[in-house]
C-alpha cells in the first residue's frame, strides 16, 4: 500500500518509466490537463507559477487526460507541441492517462483517496455550469471522490504527502499562496 506519491512510477510522454521518487524533496502540483477545454488557458497560469517557483523547489507534473468531453485528443507529441507553442510550457508532461474508472492511473486512485471532491467555486463562470451538468448526470456526484473535470490539481508537500485538492474553478492565487507556504 502506497504511503506517499514517491511510491509511484508513471510513464513520461515518450513511454519511459519515471519514479516519482525523483521528485523527493520538491513541492509538487499534479494536474490532469486537456488542450481543448474552457480551462486550457490555465496552462499559462501554471507556467507562470513554474517560472516563479521552480528554483525554490516547485515541480508541476502534467498528466493529459481525454476522459472529459474528449478534450485532450491527439498523441502525446501533439499535445506537448500544442502546450509549448501556445503557452511556452516547460514543466514535465507525462503520458496521457485516465483519472477515473477501470483503467485509472494508480497515482490518481491514491490522490483521490487522500483528498476527495470539495465542490466547485460557484462564483466562477464555469463552476455553476459544471455543477448543473454533473448533477443532471448523477445527483450524488459531489459525494464521490472522482475527478470531475480537466485541470483538477493536487498539491504535494516536500515529503510526498497530499496536502490539498483544487478543482479547476479554484483561483490560481489560492493555489499560489498554498505553494508559497510549502516552499
Amino acid at each position: 500500500m502506497a504511503q506517499n506519491v514517491y511510491d509511484f512510477t508513471v510513464k513520461d510522454r515518450r513511454g519511459n518509466d519515471v519514479s516519482l521518487n525523483e521528485y523527493k524533496g520538491k513541492v509538487l502540483l499534479i494536474v490532469n490537463t486537456a488542450t481543448r477545454c474552457g480551462f486550457t488557458p490555465q496552462y499559462e497560469e501554471l507556467e507562470a507559477l513554474y517560472k516563479n517557483y521552480r528554483e525554490q523547489g516547485l515541480e508541476i507534473l502534467d498528466f493529459p487526460c481525454n476522459q472529459f468531453g474528449e478534450q485532450a485528443p491527439g498523441t502525446e507529441e501533439e499535445i506537448h507541441e500544442f502546450c509549448t507553442l501556445n503557452f511556452g510550457t516547460e514543466f514535465p508532461q507525462f503520458k496521457k492517462i485516465e483519472v477515473n474508472g477501470d483503467n485509472e492511473s494508480p497515482l490518481f486512485t491514491f490522490l483521490k483517496s487522500k483528498c476527495g471532491f470539495k465542490g466547485f467555486d460557484k462564483d466562477h463562470k464555469i463552476g455553476a455550469l459544471l455543477d448543473e451538468m454533473l448533477s443532471k448526470a448523477d445527483p450524488d456526484y459531489a459525494s464521490k471522490p472522482d475527478i470531475k473535470w480537466n485541470f483538477t490539481k493536487f498539491l504535494i508537500d516536500r515529503k510526498g504527502n497530499v496536502v490539498e485538492r483544487y478543482e479547476p474553478t479554484t483561483a490560481i492565487q489560492v493555489i499560489e499562496d498554498a505553494i508559497k507556504q510549502l516552499l
